[in-house]
């Protein structure tokens, strides 16, 4: 009897111990939960590839965490969640983060999205150089043009600032937001004003906000010269960003550092594969890939 009395609480000690089986969102690369980081700029193509893959795996959960790409980026480096969906790779000293505790980052490119400047219908300009809108960002213009972007903190502003290689704003010509809707309205209702919008949210707001999307026009752009899309005006058309031609491209990356063959890790590989790359040709944008179109020949003889 002694015995069994400090057996029992040492088994009930253990028990205690054990980690439960759906703590970290169980499951395999199919079913389980899985936390995710998403850019809200890509938040609409995203949903139209969460929606699909659930059709295809009913066990499949998703959490997600949206926000501008500077204020989620933090809470991926801290390793509070492990998957992201970002406009960029991490760069090497981001890395070390995960590299420190012998925790793998696989990066895959799923889509190519174009950022399009958009201006209202009475504005008479419909286009821009590349080198008009770098000038703007650096506060040399004297066209008097002024850009409106979603958010101070956003994946877009960074895009151009990389791009002007600047690391502050002007003092004027430049305008941010809080979110890619309040551009496009504001665009349709002020003059001589060029909104900065991912044409993925554009096309959303196509179908869910008429009474503004209708007011304003897309602008076809040039690139500077020696570069892809310097010999016409370009807007940005799914065939324009697949074949690279449109001046302001960037990537949209699934960033999985899940460190175990999870729901994270099967969700990128579906994305970069034939049924994730259709949704994407559905949806407007660039794929990642263009899967080859098997013709079969019937012989009747």
């Amino acid at each position: 009897m002694k015995k069994l009395i400090f057996i029992l609480p040492l088994f009930l000690f253990i028990a205690c111990k054990q980690k439960p089986k759906n703590d970290d969102g169980g499951g395999s690369r199919t079913s389980g939960t899985v936390k995710m980081l998403v850019d809200e700029s890509f938040s609409s193509v995203l949903q139209d590839q969460i929606e699909v893959f659930k059709l295809d795996y009913p066990d499949a959960r998703f959490e997600l965490i949206q926000g501008n790409e500077n204020k989620i980026l933090p809470t991926f480096l801290n390793d509070s969640v492990r998957v992201a969906i970002l406009s960029r790779m991490l760069t090497p000293e981001e890395e070390k983060a995960y590299s420190k505790r012998s925790i793998p980052v696989f990066t895959s490119r799923f889509a190519i999205d174009g950022i399009a400047l958009i201006t209202g219908n009475d504005n008479p300009d419909s286009t821009i150089t590349a080198d008009e809108v770098v000038s703007i960002l650096k506060g040399t213009s004297a066209s008097g043009k002024q850009l409106v972007f979603d958010n101070a903190y956003s994946s877009t502003l960074r895009y151009f600032k990389d791009l002007a290689k600047i690391k502050d704003l002007p003092k004027s010509g430049i305008y941010t937001l809080q979110n890619n809707n309040d551009v496009i309205k504001y665009v349709a209702e002020h003059k001589n004003y060029i909104g900065v919008v991912g044409v993925n949210w554009l096309l959303k707001s196509s179908r869910d906000q008429q009474d503004f999307t209708s007011k304003v026009k897309v602008m076809g752009v040039k690139n500077t010269a020696g570069k892809k899309g310097d010999n016409a005006f370009y807007k940005p058309t799914q065939k324009n960003l697949i074949d690279g031609i449109y001046p302001f491209l960037r990537n949209i990356y699934i960033v999985n550092a899940e460190g175990k063959n999870g729901l994270g890790t099967g969700f990128a590989t579906w994305l970069t594969g034939q049924r994730g790359q259709l949704i994407v040709l559905k949806s407007g944008l660039g794929p990642n890939k263009m899967n080859p179109r098997e013709i079969n020949i019937k012989n009747k003889n």
